[in-house]
This record gives C-alpha cells, structure tokens and sequence, in this order.
C-alpha cells in the first residue's frame, strides 16, 4: 500500500487497472480508501474521449466491481453500495451518496407484500442484463408475479436479446431498456432518468432481482413501498444453496408463491431432428478464464461424436466465441451431417437446448437453460472467484446435473473428467426413464 500519494494528479502516468485493483485492495482488507482514488477512477470512467472511457469504464466494473459482487461476500454488499453511491453521485450530483447508501440498507431487507394483489395493475421485473442470470434468477421472479398478480400485466423490462427467452409467454409483455455491458459509465447511468420515468406508476410494483439496470439496487427507480429488491449477493448469507434456489425462498418470503420456478419461453421452438440430440456451447460470457485451452473443445466434439449423436453447437454471435468453435468443428473432422452449427439469436439456441437429450459446456447462459428445462447436463466450471462463487452459480433443475470443477486446468486431465461426468449423468438419466 503506497501512502501520501496524489491519485487525482496522476491520472496521465497510472494505469485505470492500477487504480481499480488498488482500490479493490482497499475494500478487501475492509478499510477506507482515498477518496481521489475513487475520484481519478470515475474520471477516467467519464473521460470526454471515448476510448479513455472506455477503458476505465472495464476497469471500475471488470476489476472492481464484478470482483466485489461474483465473491458472494455478505460483508462486501456494504462496501459496494458505499463505492458505488459515490460513483452515482459524481455521474449525477442531484443524489448525495449518504441518501443513497441509507436508501439502500432500507430495501435491502427482505418485507412481505401486503397490499391488494387485484389492484396490481403492472408488474415490472427488471432484467439482470446477462441471458444465464435472467434464466436462473429472473425467470423464478416472472413466474412468481404471474402467480401472486394473476390479473396484472407482467413487463419483463430489458433488452429485446433477454426478452426473446421469455417472447412466446402470453402472460408477459416487453418493456425494452438498451443497455451495453460494452458502453461507458455515463452511458450505463444515463438510461436512470428514462427508467424511472417508465416505472413509475400508480399502482405498480417493481421486482428487482439484484438488476445491473439499477446498479445492483442503488439507483432509485420508484417509491421505496413499489420496490422489492433481491439481493442476490448477500442474501443466504454463507448457506450453500444456488441462486435458483435463494430466488424462489425469496419470493416465498416476500410473495407467499411456494413453486416459483426458472423456466423458458421462446417463441421460436426450432426444428426437431430424429437422432439424439447434445447441445454444446464453448461461451465463456468475455471471461477467458472460464475456458479450458486447446485442444480441449476439439477433443471433447471428438468424444461426443463417438456417441453416435448429432451435436447442435452455439457459434454465438460471432468473433472470439465463432472462431473457436469452428476451430474445434475442423479439428473433430465431423461426418457429413453431423455437426449442426448455429449462429443468432440466443433464444434460439436455448430452444433447442430444450429439446436435446444432452447439454455441455462452460460456466454460462446455456446451463441454466438445460437446468431449467429438465435436460441432463454436464458444466465445466473454470476461473470462478470463490467455492461460493461455484455454489450460487451451480445449475439447479429438475433433471441430472454435473459440475466439473476445474482445480487443475490441463486439458487432458479435464476432459478425463468431464468424459466420468458424462457417464454418470447418462447413467442417472436411463435410470429415471426405465
């Protein structure tokens, strides 16, 4: 730790990493940090020229803040909201950062609903932004509204890439939000005006399941007596269950819904093929920490064609995630017919997800998917931050679910693994059918 040192005058000659790990620093030892250490971060965050924004926008949210929150820490949900509420008010200086940290140590608390479900007139559920969240945890909150307020209109409020998981449920209705995880800070904040005014409403109420929408609770999106926060991050405290799971015990706390559920709805089901079906995703959600370096991908397609089954693979939308799929497709050298390679929309993937006998992949969306779906599925789980990062993120559904937990990421030694994990999986799901 370096003392006495001008931050603010140094924002030429240090790096927005430097200054984002040197205050991650801070916060994990649970002291104060310099207040132009923050400051010079938010700077640059907000710098007029884009390309400076933008790097220190991924600095503030890659290294600090997503490292923050995937820890799963109850003790750092406070440290978070402290720094955040601070970068709030220097983006929008109507907020003081006290209001919003004791706003949201008030809605952090888990509270019955105790008004008149037949007055709900509208339901808005924010999305968490990322497809696997939305899937894990949002879907538990829609399922849970469309139960407690059957005569309310349900709004799923988010991007129409999210929305297409959930477009073919008759009960719901798209309330689009743009958001990039690519934008710069100002631009992330500046949908705050917009949203509230859509929320807003006389007799609503508002879920959010610990949304990026509104910085993880802290921007103030309507009446503190409408809003029903889940704070995904701390709430279970140091208990084992996976998110699906705090969700619904959430939502049972807070709605009386005893069976909330994940679940999908996209409008379009996709063809159906008459061989046995293995979806595979080699998405790593931009974290190249969670994948397994080569020739893994190429050996396992090589292995799941051995099994004699069509293999419907995720491209993505291209770039990074497109290469290395084609890579592996060229290495496993498929017969004709055999590789089915899709690149789109994710709600179609997920569709047909849905209906295959078998999912594979890393740590991302498509695990929740086949979770959610009831489809046997095997998770290679690689860079996670935490054993409790890998309990809340560890899939949960009603069919036969294995977790391969990297420790050792050689590719051999992982494929041996998740090859066993495989064989018990389809040993588990002959065992249900028979």
């Amino acid at each position: 730790m370096r003392h006495g040192r001008s931050w603010s005058s140094s924002l030429e000659s240090i790096s927005p990493s430097e200054l984002a790990i040197e205050l991650l620093n801070y916060c994990l030892r649970g002291g104060a940090w310099p207040a132009d250490l923050l400051e010079t971060l938010v700077r640059c965050a907000s710098h007029p020229d884009e390309e400076r924004a933008k790097e220190g926008t991924h600095a503030l949210f890659r290294i600090l803040v997503e490292r923050l929150n995937d820890l799963f820490e109850p003790a750092l949900c406070d440290t978070y909201a402290a720094l955040f509420s601070s970068v709030v008010e220097f983006i929008h200086p109507e907020f003081l950062a006290s209001d919003l940290m004791a706003r949201y140590r008030r809605v952090r608390m888990p509270r019955r609903f105790l008004g008149d479900a037949e007055r709900v007139k509208d339901v808005f559920v924010l999305s968490r932004v990322t497809l696997g969240a939305d899937v894990a945890i949002t879907s538990v909150m829609l399922d849970a509204a469309k139960q407690r307020f059957p005569k309310a209109r349900i709004h799923f409020v988010g991007t129409r890439k999210n929305w297409e998981i959930f477009a073919g449920d008759p009960r719901l209705v798209h309330t689009p939000v743009s958001y990039g995880r690519t934008a710069t800070l100002r631009e992330r904040l500046s949908i705050w005006p917009e949203l509230r005014r859509c929320l807003d409403r006389p007799d609503s109420i508002v879920i959010d399941p610990d949304s990026r929408l509104t910085q993880l609770g802290i921007l103030p999106v309507c009446s503190e007596d409408n809003y029903f926060f889940f704070e995904s991050r701390g709430y279970g405290e140091y208990g084992p269950e996976p998110l699906p799971l705090l969700a619904r015990r959430w939502v049972r706390e807070t709605f009386g819904v005893e069976e909330a559920r994940p679940y999908i709805a996209p409008a379009d089901e996709g063809e159906s093929l008459q061989s046995p079906v293995v979806t595979v995703s080699f998405g790593v959600g931009e974290n190249p920490a969670k994948r397994i370096r080569d020739p893994f991908e190429t050996e396992l397609l090589r292995k799941l064609l051995e099994r004699d089954a069509v293999i419907v693979i995720d491209k993505g939308a291209g770039g990074e995630e497109q290469e290395r799929a084609e890579r592996a497709i060229a290495g496993a050298a498929p017969k004709e017919g055999r590789v089915i390679a899709l690149r789109g929309p994710f709600a179609s993937f997920a569709a047909r997800i849905a209906r295959s006998q078998l999912y594979v992949g890393y740590d991302s969306a498509g695990q929740h998917v086949a979770a959610a779906c009831g489809v046997p599925l095997v998770t290679v789980f690689a860079g996670y931050a935490s054993a409790r990062t890998l309990a809340r993120w560890h899939p949960h559904g009603p069919g036969p679910i294995a977790v391969v937990p990297v420790h050792d990421p050689d590719p051999e030694l992982v494929l041996a693994e998740t090859m066993r994990a495989l064989d018990s999986v389809a040993a588990v799901a002959r065992n249900k059918a028979s």
